[in-house]
């Protein structure tokens, strides 16, 4: 395993984060595909085994299950608890980002993965109907009590995340460490502004969907799968633009033969080439975690990158939240429901 370290924190990472989301009680309402106590205990061993760290999870995943999932699955397995970096996410849930839900959520979230403390705790998305300045002062005490060594943030739109380390330098706060943000060889709109705001304040990227749901693993658009004929959210992400991903996604599979790998290790060998720390990776079975892991093999050169990369075209932004109310620009979604 490689590790670097989350932004400007001194905590180190895995350069592979293991994601939450394939984890929980599956619901018809939410998702149908995550798998169950038992599965996700094996896929946690196995990441554990691999030397992965780093897991990432959230309150509103399988509606608190994937926490639960992930908190027996450590007890279980008897791991130490300062061995492995823990995220979770807040926004999702009655009061948004306002101090009194903050406060607790951080409870029900410590509760349900049974540790007194998160190592990094991120906003899932931006709240415009609470202060900037009550959700930081709210997420600096959460820091200063010791219940949350690191702070992140999720897909929003960078003005928002320059604003709020703005507030948290003026006022002495906590400011933010890393950036889960929507990234991958299909979606790049956030290397135009995100990215460069994130390296000017020292924060990892920890990009959710490295493989687009899938569609960077396979040669055709379409899945069999459980995921890929229910998933509502994947359809919203990522279908309205096919016609001028598919070309992509045919360069992904040409690059994965000539290498002789499969299409998902390009798909994660391309973001440690253009700088990304640690991609989160979601894995039902343990036979996945170690084709993540080998993609650390993996090394692309410029001239393979540069052929990866040369199709793309702007795509419409999905990720970033809208105003209440606000219709939405041309060529702008906005999918709540996506990580």
């Amino acid at each position: 395993m490689q590790y670097t370290t989350l932004g400007h924190s001194n905590i180190k990472i895995s350069k592979l984060c293991l994601g939450g989301m394939s984890f929980g009680e599956a619901s018809p309402d939410f998702h149908q595909w995550t798998i169950g106590p038992d599965e996700t205990r094996a896929v946690v061993k196995r990441a554990i085994d691999a030397g992965i760290n780093f897991i990432d999870t959230a309150n509103c995943y399988s509606f608190g299950t994937s926490e639960e999932y992930i908190g027996a699955a450590l007890r279980d397995l008897g791991i130490v608890r300062e061995d492995v970096v823990l995220a979770s996410k807040v926004h999702f849930n009655e009061g948004g980002l306002s101090a009194a839900a903050i406060k607790r959520e951080i409870e029900g979230s410590l509760k349900r993965l049974g540790t007194d403390y998160l190592d990094l705790y991120i906003i899932h998305r931006f709240d415009y109907d609470v202060p900037m300045e009550e959700t930081m002062e709210t997420l600096n005490d959460l820091v200063r009590e010791g219940k949350v060594r690191a702070l992140g943030a999720s897909a929003m739109y960078a003005y928002q995340l320059h604003n709020m380390q703005v507030i948290a330098e003026q006022n002495g706060w906590t400011k933010f460490t890393s950036m889960q943000c929507h990234y991958n060889l299909l979606y790049r709109e956030d290397e135009r502004e995100m990215i460069p705001v994130c390296r000017q304040y020292d924060m990892a990227i920890t990009p959710y969907s490295p493989m687009a749901s899938g569609h960077l693993c396979r040669p055709t658009w379409e899945s069999a799968s459980t995921r890929g004929t229910t998933d509502k959210t994947m359809v919203d992400k990522y279908d309205h633009d096919r016609a001028i991903d598919m070309p992509i996604v045919e360069r992904v599979a040409k690059v994965a033969a000539d290498h002789g790998v499969p299409m998902s290790q390009v798909a994660l060998a391309w973001h440690w080439a253009r700088g990304v720390e640690a991609p989160i990776v979601g894995c039902s079975k343990p036979e996945r975690v170690d084709d993540a892991v080998a993609a650390l093999g993996l090394a692309l050169s410029p001239a393979k990158v540069d052929f990866l990369e040369d199709l793309y075209q702007p795509h419409a932004l999905v990720g970033p939240k809208s105003r209440p109310g606000e219709k939405p620009l041309a060529g702008t979604t906005s999918v709540k429901t996506s990580r």
